[in-house]
């Protein structure tokens, strides 16, 4: 390697090290709160009641009542709960895919309100948003999907309790391996972020992707950070987000236009792929929220012309 390549990349790892620092522990933070806070509204059995209140509600989405509480869990959580009370469920394909299709439009309500919010956008809206594009879209493919997912679902029987040091125990590890892991892929990702501006990569990206915006409606320049979001998510994402913010590179309308969209489409790598190998449709959990979101980032663009064209009266 040549030297003064070497030094570009200290260079850029220097630079980032601050900021990242700064959101990393701010994203920790949250996350683990929201954390605790679930593991005790599961113990002391507070989330099957809030989802024993919603599942009348879920007729309407052509799912049993007994999904609401994946779907509370997803909500509140993340996907990996709903995950974990889907597999105690006998859904069909199509249940699975309306279902998942929501989570994925819903999930880490917290967390990435929090992020969200942090970037710019309005947390009431993100929530609003969020929240009704799930509903519409489980109202959507209860539609036109063919068959019905109103059958009786049994559930697999629930082991014995722990105890709550047990379970408190058990939360820790499971927090503290999250952090481990979150620490690394932010600090990873916002490095690497650096680097593809620093040799000019993320021009060539930018390239690739520049049609596949135009059809959302996004910016070129938020190619990076749409890419992020699809990859790893918003909660690993934010630091880059973040640090895109503070360099300048996008302004606030682009980065509004992106959190429109990404707040329906993200984390269509991983998350994606565990729930198609619990049973839901992909490509139909993709196209959906796709669509959703394309129709959310127009209807924004829209809000700017109006609001620019009144203000030169």
């Amino acid at each position: 390697m040549k030297p003064e390549t070497r030094e570009r990349i200290v260079r850029c790892v220097k630079e980032v090290l601050p900021s990242t620092t700064k959101t990393c522990i701010w994203i920790i933070k949250i996350t683990v709160a929201v954390s605790f806070a679930m593991m005790l509204l599961k113990y002391f059995q507070i989330l099957p009641w809030i989802s024993d209140a919603v599942s009348p509600v879920f007729r309407i989405f052509g799912l049993p009542g007994a999904a609401a509480l994946a779907y509370v869990s997803g909500y509140f959580v993340n996907v990996y709960s709903c995950i974990a009370v889907m597999t105690t469920l006998e859904l069909d394909w199509r249940a699975l895919t309306i279902l998942c299709t929501m989570v994925m439009c819903s999930h880490s309500m917290v967390l990435e309100t929090a992020v969200l919010k942090k970037t710019g956008a309005s947390g009431v809206r993100m929530v609003i948003v969020r929240t009704l594009s799930a509903f519409i879209l489980g109202i959507v493919l209860n539609l036109i999907l063919p068959g019905s997912s109103l059958g009786e679902v049994a559930a697999t029987e629930a082991g014995e309790r722990l105890s709550f040091w047990t379970t408190l125990w058990e939360w820790f590890l499971s927090a503290l391996k999250l952090v481990l892991m979150m620490v690394a892929i932010i600090y990873s990702l916002n490095i690497l972020q650096r680097l593809l501006r620093e040799f000019g990569v993320m021009e060539k990206i930018a390239k690739v992707f520049r049609p596949l915006m135009g059809v959302f409606g996004l910016p070129s320049n938020t190619v990076f950070l749409w890419i992020v979001a699809n990859i790893i998510g918003l909660g690993y994402g934010a630091a880059a987000m973040l640090d895109e913010l503070d360099r300048g590179d996008v302004d606030r309308r682009d980065v509004l236009l992106l959190d429109t969209h990404i707040c329906i489409s993200h984390s269509n790598l991983e998350d994606l792929l565990l729930l198609t190998a619990c049973g839901a449709v992909w490509w139909i959990m993709l196209l959906a929220r796709w669509a959703m979101s394309i129709v959310l980032v127009w209807e924004q663009r829209l809000e700017f012309y109006l609001k620019d064209t009144v203000s030169k009266k």
